[in-house]
């Protein structure tokens, strides 16, 4: 027997519920399935979780150099991680279950548990249902990759997932893989108390970043302790009595570094593989992403791809801007795009990065004439007074039609204070307006109408 809807919605992710209640707001018949836990990655194994962890490797810091601020703490600083682990979960566990009892009480919409899979264009089977609609949007996220590495079926590796699941300190962790997510991991455990040694086939971390950027996150890193290993180009892994061994170039006796634990941070792959997306005829490009156009239409008529499995975005507010182009296009009889879409987003170590628009290699390449401000945070005030310096403030401009091309805050309140920037690239509006705010002191955002009142031509 087939049940009929207005709309099928596969996958609980950042897009798929709000999409879901818009919907049924409206009067629409909803379905939305998940096979897992409501609330996909962020909520169950990345943002969430992660953020979580991160806070309590912030408190055990802060611990540690309490002296540094007059606080004097007798005896040894100790983190307990069953404690830390069991507030991750309590954490993550209240906001899957309030996705979940959100859904389960929309009105006009019907929550499936289950593996959902296309038989049709237009009919998708969970369990022994199947359901039809005239519209449905694929929200499946993604996974971590497992790179084809030599001696990798010979050991147990750890993912960002399964991560989530120790409660126990490694005692050596090396971290294969030198982007956001290795370096995250990196500078948290490190705090816990863990020696950790992040690899990276690259000459630098972040690659994508500026070099500047690069060095100054791996210099917080080194300056913690986390040990970092470049231009690993040939790596294999191997048993080494109860140690694992990561040997980071081919030649016998070349580099390599024992640890207890592995955790592999190399990136992500869709969750594509097992929906049948062939019976639908969607198409799929070679990394198993989904193909879409502006407005996030598959190939098929009336089916969409939301979130990190249309290779559009991989971050959780990405995934909720998909929602807003498709929801508004559909209800509001809008034209939005991706395509008006700005570039930002956050590493989370400590202190944070924040980035937005372009950066000074894409800005070269694209042939701009540009001119360029920078701040160390030794001369913002409130990192001084924090104790916390390290970084740098950076913002680039075109020097034609004064628009803001990009920025990044590497420092105290990075992740907070690049919305001040990214607000004014929204609005087209030259940088002037933002020079010629009055921010409130003592902030870290006060500095940026200093540094674009010192701008110098990009060399």
């Amino acid at each position: 027997m087939t049940t009929r809807f207005d709309a099928i919605i596969i996958g609980t992710g950042q897009s798929g519920p709000p999409l879901a209640a818009r919907l049924a707001g409206v009067g629409r018949k909803v379905a939305i399935i998940e096979r897992g836990r409501f609330g996909g990655t962020c909520v169950n194994t990345g943002c969430v979780p992660t953020k979580t962890l991160v806070a309590s490797a912030y408190a055990a810091h802060l611990a540690h150099h309490a002296a540094d601020y007059g606080v004097m703490i007798d005896g040894p600083v100790r983190v307990d991680m069953k404690r830390v682990k069991a507030r991750k979960d309590a954490v993550a566990e209240n906001a899957s279950r309030g996705v979940e009892k959100w859904l389960k009480g929309i009105a006009n919409l019907t929550a499936f548990e289950g593996h959902a899979r296309f038989e049709s264009p237009s009919t998708v089977r969970v369990n022994s249902d199947v359901l039809e609609a005239k519209q449905i949007f694929i929200n499946v996220g993604g996974r971590a990759l497992v790179p084809p590495m030599q001696g990798l079926d010979q050991i147990d590796y750890l993912t960002n997932s399964t991560m989530m699941e120790i409660d126990f300190l490694p005692q050596h962790l090396i971290i294969v893989g030198g982007s956001y997510i290795g370096l995250e991991f990196g500078q948290m455990y490190r705090r816990f108390g863990a020696q950790v040694t992040i690899v990276e086939t690259g000459p630098r971390v972040i690659a994508r970043e500026d070099g500047d950027v690069s060095q100054g996150v791996a210099d917080i890193l080194m300056r913690e302790g986390v040990g970092v290993e470049l231009n690993a180009e040939c790596m294999t892994v191997e048993k080494r009595g109860a140690n694992i061994a990561v040997k980071l170039d081919c030649a016998d006796g070349a580099r390599e570094v024992v640890g207890s634990h592995v955790l592999l941070a190399v990136g992500r792959v869709p969750n594509t593989h097992d929906l049948g997306l062939d019976h639908a005829g969607v198409k799929m490009d070679a990394r198993g992403y989904i193909e879409v156009d502006d407005e996030l239409r598959t190939s098929v008529p009336n089916i969409w791809a939301i979130g990190d499995c249309n290779g559009r975005g991989a971050f959780t507010h990405t995934s909720y801007n998909d929602y807003e182009i498709v929801a508004d296009n559909l209800l509001g009889g809008a034209y939005r795009s991706v395509k008006d879409r700005i570039t930002a987003y956050g590493l989370f170590i400590d202190p944070p990065l924040g980035r937005a628009g372009l950066t000074e290699a894409e800005i070269r390449e694209s042939g701009r004439k540009a001119l360029v401000g920078m701040r160390p945070m030794t001369r913002v005030g409130r990192a001084v007074e924090k104790g916390e310096t390290q970084g740098f403030m950076k913002i680039a401009v075109d020097a034609e039609t004064k628009q803001i091309l990009g920025a990044a805050i590497l420092g105290v309140g990075g992740d907070e204070a690049i919305h001040c920037v990214l607000d004014v690239m929204y609005t087209r509006a030259p940088y002037t307006v933002l020079q010629h705010a009055v921010n409130i002191h003592p902030t870290v955002a006060e500095l940026i109408p200093t540094i674009l009142g010192e701008l110098k031509p990009m060399v």
